[in-house]
C-alpha cells in the first residue's frame, strides 16, 4: 500500500510542533485561537434544528446573514455566497477547482501555512511573494511575480496578515486585482481577521474590484473556531466549481453549526464591538508591559527618526510579528544574515525552554519569515499579559 504523492511528504504543522515536548508551565503564545467566548447562542438556536442533512447550499437564513454583513445596503445576492464547513474548507475547494497541475500559486511568503500545502496537494508549485516592510502587501513585488511566472493559476491574499499583522490599502488592492483580471488568474482573499480591527476598518478587496474570492470566517472575530462555519464570496459563475468540490468534501456544514452562527450574525451588532474590544485590550497590554518590543511593524513618523507610533495605529487582528532581538535594521526589515531559519527556530525554543514562553518562528511561514516570531495575543488576557512579561526581558539586554 503506497501514499498518494500528493500527500507524500506532508507533516505536522511547525505551529504544532513547537506544543510537543514543551516543559511544564510553558505559557502558550501559539495558537492564534481567540481566548475570550462569544455571547452565548441560546440552547433555543439548536433545539429546534432539523438534523437531516439541509441544502448543499446550506441554510437560506444563513446564507442571506452572510449577504446582509458582507453589504448592509443590500449589493451582496444569495448566489454569491457559498458555506463552508470553516474558510479552511473554502480554500480547499477553490484551490482544487482551480490550482491547475504543473502550475504555480502565488502565496505571500511569510504567509498562512496552508497555503503552500493546498497548493502541493493539487500539483501545483507555490512561489512566494515577498511583502513590503511591517508584513503589508506590497503590489509592486507581486504584480512582478506574476509577470515572471506565465502559467500562474491562483493568487493568494491575506490580509490582516497571519503571521505578520500586515494590512492592504485599496490602491494595492485594486492594482493586483486588475493584474489578475488582465491574466485571467483567480485572486483570492483570506479576510478572516478584518472584523478584529483596532481603530479604523481594514480596505476589503469588495470595496474596490468586483474580481476575485473573498473569504469569511465564524472562528476569528466571531470567536467560534469550533463551530467550522466560514463562507466564500465571489462571482456565482467563479464559485460553482468550488460548490461541487465542497459537496463531495461534506454534503454541507453541520445544521447544528449553522443555525448557532446564524444566531451570532443576528447578533453582529453586539458581537463584533465585544471582539473589537477585546483585541484592543490585549494590544494595550503590549504598550504597557512591553513597549520596547522591536516589532517589523513600527510606523516611522516626523523626519524618519525611528520613532514607533503606538502599536494600535491601523493595526487589526492579534498577532504581534516580533524581531529578533537586534535584527531589525533602520526600514523595519529583518536582517536574514545573522538570524537564518535555524537560528529563528533554535532562539524560538530556548525562548521556550528557558524563558516558559511558546511562540512560533516566523521561518514556519516561509523563508522570509526568517528573523522574526510569532506572538499570539489571542488567548485569554491574564495569559498573554504573563507571556509578555516573559518576552520582555529577553530584548532588554
Amino acid at each position: 500500500m503506497r501514499t498518494a504523492t500528493r500527500v507524500a511528504g506532508q507533516g505536522l504543522s511547525p505551529i504544532r510542533r513547537m506544543a510537543l515536548d514543551a516543559p511544564p508551565g510553558v505559557v502558550d503564545l501559539g495558537l492564534g485561537e481567540p481566548g475570550w467566548r462569544p455571547p452565548d447562542v441560546g440552547q433555543a438556536a439548536v433545539e429546534g434544528t432539523s438534523l437531516d442533512y439541509g441544502p448543499n447550499t446550506s441554510d437560506p437564513a444563513l446564507v442571506a446573514a452572510i449577504a446582509r454583513s458582507a453589504s448592509p445596503a443590500g449589493g451582496v445576492a444569495a448566489e454569491e455566497v457559498m458555506v463552508t464547513a470553516g474558510s479552511q474548507a473554502a480554500l480547499y475547494a477553490l484551490f482544487q477547482a482551480y490550482a491547475e497541475p504543473g502550475s504555480v500559486v502565488l502565496v505571500p511568503d511569510p504567509g498562512f501555512v496552508a497555503y503552500p500545502t493546498l497548493a502541493r496537494m493539487c500539483g501545483a508549485t507555490p512561489v512566494g511573494y515577498p511583502l513590503a516592510a511591517g508584513g503589508d502587501l506590497d503590489p509592486d513585488a507581486l504584480v512582478a511575480a506574476l509577470g515572471e511566472q506565465r502559467h500562474t493559476s491562483l493568487v493568494v491574499l491575506n490580509h490582516p496578515a497571519n503571521p505578520t499583522g500586515g494590512l492592504a490599502s485599496a490602491e494595492a488592492l485594486a492594482r493586483v486585482a486588475d493584474a489578475c483580471a488582465e491574466r485571467g488568474v483567480l485572486l483570492v482573499s483570506d479576510e478572516v481577521y478584518a472584523e478584529l480591527w483596532v481603530e479604523r476598518r481594514p480596505a476589503s478587496l469588495r470595496d474596490v474590484s468586483a474580481e476575485g474570492v473573498v473569504l469569511g470566517s465564524m472562528s476569528k472575530a466571531f470567536a467560534a473556531p469550533g463551530l467550522r462555519i466560514g463562507w466564500a464570496l465571489g462571482d456565482p459563475e467563479v464559485l460553482a466549481p468550488a460548490r461541487l468540490v465542497h459537496n463531495a468534501m461534506t454534503t454541507a456544514p453541520s445544521r447544528l453549526s449553522q443555525a448557532a452562527a446564524l444566531t451570532l450574525l443576528e447578533a453582529a451588532e453586539d458581537v463584533l464591538p465585544a471582539s473589537r474590544a477585546q483585541v484592543r485590550e490585549r494590544w494595550g497590554a503590549v504598550d504597557r508591559l512591553a513597549p520596547h518590543l522591536p516589532t517589523s511593524g513600527q510606523r516611522f513618523v516626523g523626519d524618519g527618526h525611528q520613532k514607533p507610533m503606538s502599536r494600535t495605529a491601523g493595526r487589526a487582528g492579534f498577532y504581534l510579528w516580533l524581531a529578533l532581538p537586534g535584527d531589525l535594521d533602520g526600514d523595519g526589515r529583518a536582517r536574514h544574515d545573522e538570524h537564518g531559519g535555524s537560528g529563528t527556530e533554535a532562539f524560538a525554543l530556548r525562548l521556550r525552554d528557558e524563558g516558559g514562553v511558546t511562540t512560533i518562528p516566523g521561518t514556519a511561514f516561509g523563508p522570509g519569515g526568517a528573523g522574526f516570531l510569532r506572538v499570539s495575543l489571542g488567548g485569554p488576557v491574564p495569559q498573554v499579559e504573563e507571556g509578555l512579561r516573559r518576552l520582555a526581558p529577553w530584548w532588554e539586554a
